[in-house]
């Protein structure tokens, strides 16, 4: 009993803190250099995975299984995954701005689980029997990991599609202002080059912008490629065990079932990706286009398929009852 409402009370808890987070960093977008916000911002995130990870292990320990049985246990386990993803990543890459993708991107899967699904689901039930083998812990998180490392990478692609189409327009003498967005996406690490000027002529303006926005490119794209090739051998890890463990409750390695049809499409939509990267050299809108389609992709076959309820992975959303 007591375990029960300790898990009640975590679930509840580790979904405002992702909420309170991701009103933080959107903050940035108004006071974009204030050093306050980011480390808040990065405690709060750690904060966020610790009540996450909590809650897992208490399920784990109620349920006495990996919480990874249906819809509700691989939502929150997703919005885990996306917070351990963000957190590697600033500590890597010392990028403060992530969180301002990540941490909606957990609270919403969190939410979903929380807030979308039925009671019956989020209870505790003895795991089906074609779960009860020891891939179940090697599959199903790998595939989490990889869907949470792409819908990272993903979204940083609609970013970079975002900014590589905007036109660049003739611009008007400006001030410079630390707290404005505008000045954030613009005139980053500008001092240096400007350096006591307050004004400067529409020429000068318009050439450090595009500076600016090239640089702002780069940066997106190459964050974007690192996190899709983190997350891309893990989906094919996840994918080949799920082959091994079919072959052992099924009887076949592979049976076009729904989600192993759309998981093979997001595979090769990913693959593409990197392929048009690594030998065709392609760069910014040509290769976010790719990335754009595999994140409405991974959605399909992480979401769709189990909101259709059918193929031989429709224990995934519907509850089980023996």
């Amino acid at each position: 009993m007591t375990f029960t409402i300790l898990e009640e009370l975590l679930a509840h808890i580790s979904f405002f803190s992702p909420f309170s987070v991701t009103i933080i960093y959107w903050g940035k977008l108004i006071y974009v250099n204030n050093i306050r916000i980011n480390i808040v911002g990065n405690i709060g995130m750690t904060i966020v995975f610790l009540f996450i990870t909590i809650f897992l292990l208490t399920r784990w320990i109620l349920s006495k299984h990996f919480p990874l049985s249906n819809l509700y246990e691989s939502s929150m386990f997703l919005s885990w995954g996306l917070t351990l993803i963000h957190l590697i990543l600033e500590k890597k890459t010392k990028n403060n701005w992530l969180g301002i993708i990540t941490a909606p991107s957990a609270m919403l899967a969190h939410g979903f689980a929380t807030l979308g699904l039925p009671k019956e689901m989020q209870q505790l039930l003895p795991l089906v029997p074609a779960l009860q083998s020891h891939w179940l812990m090697m599959h199903v998180t790998t595939m989490i990991l990889s869907y949470s490392a792409l819908l990272c990478g993903s979204p940083l692609a609609i970013t970079l599609w975002i900014v590589t189409a905007t036109k660049q327009k003739k611009i008007s003498p400006i001030k410079y202002d630390r707290n404005n967005i505008f000045y954030f996406l613009i005139y980053k690490n500008y001092d240096e080059m400007v350096n006591n000027y307050t004004y400067c002529n529409s020429e000068r303006s318009l050439y450090f912008i595009n500076f600016r926005k090239w640089q702002l490119i780069n940066e997106l794209d190459n964050s974007s490629y690192r996190i899709i090739s983190f997350g891309f051998p893990l989906l094919t890890i996840g994918i080949l065990s799920g082959a091994v463990w079919a072959n052992e409750a099924w009887g076949s390695y592979w049976n076009w079932d729904p989600k192993e049809t759309w998981a093979l499409i997001t595979w090769l939509i990913f693959a593409t990706y990197l392929h048009t990267r690594m030998i065709r050299g392609w760069r910014t809108q040509q290769s976010a286009v790719i990335a754009i389609s595999g994140f409405f992709i991974i959605w399909i076959c992480y979401l769709g398929v189990n909101l259709l309820g059918k193929g031989l992975h429709s224990y995934g959303w519907l509850p089980y009852n023996p």
